[in-house]
């Protein structure tokens, strides 16, 4: 009989949110998309938790306070919490190279790490493709020394304004340095600061062929997530991509992180609703399996 409440316990937790106190959220209950907060109304109809902006466009970190007081204003309004933001660097500011300009770079980082804890951001994605694409003929470990001391140089920011960088590995069409989140991991372990960690971008990881084995191997490192199906980068649901053996290794690792919907859309209205369906329906697989071991919590 004890063995029946404590599963019936179980059960109320998994799919009863709310009800649970103050239990942590599930991952069903973490889940963002990336976009403009302008926008958050509709992704709050949705069933969205928070919005993912962008540094570069929203930040706007090489303009004037008086030109981002209205992304400010749009900020202070939002009807969700935005809890990151990615796009940080712009393409035309490169970052290893022979045309790396540290000082700017990291002027550029102060400013975007400044007005992203004015606003309640606390993580921040290094993604920037085209900033840290390795020229031809360039050295290639020259090139991660390069980025390496750039992320040395942003760690007293990132404590300054209690902030967290995360490195996205992307696709091999999109740059040449850090293309898997072991490669990402190691970098960031590197940097000597657990300030600076890794993004896993599930379609990323499918286009580079990388196996969820690596959210297990990076566990240590691994503090935020983007998803989007394989072929043509569409919201979930629209292909069925099945995204459980990720969800399974999160659950294994107890991520305890947000995952940001970062995809191409075709008729955002109609696709977000089905988009979070599809991941709730997957993460609720998982979480019946979490049933024959009840001490986890995902």
């Amino acid at each position: 009989m004890k063995t029946y409440y404590h599963l019936l316990a179980v059960v109320l937790l998994v799919f009863l949110p709310g009800c649970a106190g103050d239990r942590p959220l599930s991952l069903g209950e973490r889940i963002g998309v990336c976009g403009n907060p302008a926008d958050a109304e509709l992704m709050k109809e949705a069933g969205v938790a928070y919005v993912e902006t962008n540094v570069s466009g929203f930040l706007m970190p090489e303009s004037s306070e008086e030109d981002f007081a209205a992304n400010r204003a749009v900020a202070g309004a939002c009807a969700l919490p935005i809890c990151s933001a990615n796009g940080f660097f712009p393409g035309d500011l490169k970052i290893v190279g022979p045309e790396a300009d540290m000082e700017r770079a990291l002027k550029y980082s102060e400013t975007a790490l400044r007005r992203a804890s004015e606003i309640g951001i606390k993580c921040l994605v290094l993604g920037s493709g085209r900033s840290r694409t390795v020229p031809d003929g360039f050295d290639h470990a020259e090139a991660e020394e390069q980025f390496l001391s750039l992320l040395k140089g942003i760690v007293p920011f990132a404590e300054k304004y209690d902030m967290t960088i995360v490195i996205e590995p992307l696709r091999s069409e999109e740059t040449n340095l850090i293309n898997t989140v072991c490669e990402g991991a190691e970098m960031a372990r590197r940097s000597g600061s657990d300030r600076i960690c890794v993004l896993a971008d599930f379609y990323h990881m499918l286009q580079n062929g990388e196996d969820p084995e690596s959210l297990i191997q990076c566990r240590d490192r691994l503090r935020h997530c983007h998803i989007a199906e394989k072929d043509r980068r569409t919201p979930p649901g629209v292909c069925g991509d099945d995204f459980t053996p990720f969800f399974r290794a999160l659950r294994e690792i107890g991520y305890e992180g947000n995952i940001s919907i970062e995809c191409g859309w075709s008729d955002r209205e109609v696709e977000l609703p089905k988009a979070i369906c599809a991941m709730k329906e997957q993460i609720n697989i998982i979480n019946q399996e979490q049933l024959c071991r009840p001490e986890e919590n995902f």
